[in-house]
């Protein structure tokens, strides 16, 4: 994957429709708190925080935003590790989630405090190089 360096702000001013705009404006300053970093578009829908090497045990490996959502037109997807996350996906609110994705159809129907949980955990995990699913460096 890599950033676009198209302007985060001109992206989210397009999303539609008008509840994921809202979600992504609040998401931009959820994201950029717990990480510390700046926005920058990845591939032509994700905003991303941070960048990062992986590698899989399988060798495959590549470049990625160290935190990251995409809002799109059915739901906002949050990109975090799902099974390191369990206990806090219980309480986090009305969403659904696959291996590496939590799907949010309205940011207003979920815990915030409990998403940035997540997105905290996430961050330290890749700032402590990953684990045995994969080996994280850090390039920014």
């Amino acid at each position: 994957m890599e950033k676009t360096g198209q302007s985060v702000l001109e992206y989210i001013a397009t999303v539609t429709p008008a509840r994921r705009r809202e979600d992504a404006e609040t998401l931009l300053e959820l994201y950029a708190d717990v990480s510390g970093r700046e926005p920058e578009m990845w591939s032509s829908s994700i905003v991303g925080f941070g960048s990062c090497h992986y590698r899989y045990p399988t060798g495959t490996e590549g470049d990625m935003p160290i935190l990251a959502f995409a809002p799109r037109k059915a739901s906002t997807t949050v990109y975090a590790f799902t099974d390191k996350h369990a206990e806090q996906l219980a309480r986090l609110g009305d969403h659904t989630s696959s291996v590496s994705c939590i799907y949010i159809k309205d940011l207003s129907k979920i815990d915030l405090d409990v998403l940035r949980e997540i997105l905290a955990d996430s961050l330290a995990w890749t700032l402590a190089g990953g684990d045995e699913y994969a080996t994280i460096t850090i390039e920014d």
